[in-house]
């Protein structure tokens, strides 16, 4: 393996999402795939903080409020690479569609809002293989706390950063920890070139863009250069015509 940053040479595709929590995303990555399985593709779903090995301790670790940043980033990372290595890969080697939601990006975000060097952090996910499309669901902070407490009563304590004491009022705390992860996030997209999707958009419109730049992904998978290659649409190559809102850094 390569190392992150370097295109996998695996037949399958891997597509992620990334945004703040109540953004949307996960919203957008479900209806993906159930339109993508209508197009006949085979998919893989996975998620942030499913692997059965450390979701246990992550589970007791967050109920008794014993995490510290670096067990945080450690445990997470240990779950990324658990998914990736015995879930990701072996399903993108057959050729499938690997849907996840999340991916390192959460965790260079995160991680170094809540302490941890950037680059100690990035050089973590350094195994990671790089996604074949990486979109971004932005928006401000004051939408997605309202579409989460829309949902739910309150806000879950660790989601609001309430860890890093900086506030005592968990909305308050949600605001102010989420719109660091809206900075860091910047510089993310900005650095991996992540394609930003406007969250503030319609439901069916974000799906609109988000199908848009998959269906020519997957027409590029069946396009062969001169070489043989297979030609791939990165993550923050535009769509003609598309309302792709502009990554700032």
């Amino acid at each position: 393996m390569k190392g992150f940053g370097q295109p996998h040479q695996y037949p399958g595709r891997l597509i992620i999402v990334e945004g703040i929590d109540g953004s949307g995303k996960s919203t957008q990555l479900q209806l993906l795939q159930k339109w993508m399985v209508s197009q006949g593709h085979t998919v893989y779903f996975t998620e942030w903080n499913s692997s059965k090995l450390v979701k246990e301790t992550t589970r007791l670790g967050k109920k008794t409020r014993t995490l510290t940043p670096l067990t945080f980033s450690l445990i997470h990372a240990t779950d990324f690479a658990d998914r990736l290595f015995y879930s990701m890969i072996p399903r993108l080697k057959a050729g499938m569609i690997v849907l996840a939601d999340r991916f390192v990006y959460t965790a260079f975000a995160r991680d170094v809002i809540r302490g941890c060097d950037r680059a100690w952090v990035r050089k973590l996910y350094d195994f990671a293989i790089r996604p074949d499309l990486a979109f971004y669901f932005k928006v401000p902070v004051d939408v997605s706390l309202g579409r989460i407490l829309s949902g739910r009563a309150k806000i879950k304590y660790y989601e609001a950063g309430m860890d890093l004491n900086l506030s005592l009022d968990p909305v308050e705390s949600f605001s102010r920890f989420q719109s660091k992860i809206l900075e860091e996030y910047d510089r993310v997209v900005d650095e991996h070139k992540l394609t930003v999707v406007d969250a503030t958009a319609e439901i069916d419109e974000q799906q609109e863009i988000v199908r848009d730049v998959v269906t020519r992904m997957l027409k590029d998978m069946k396009k062969q250069d001169k070489d043989g290659q297979t030609e791939v649409l990165r993550g923050g190559d535009p769509v003609p015509g598309s309302r792709l809102s502009e990554s700032q850094g």
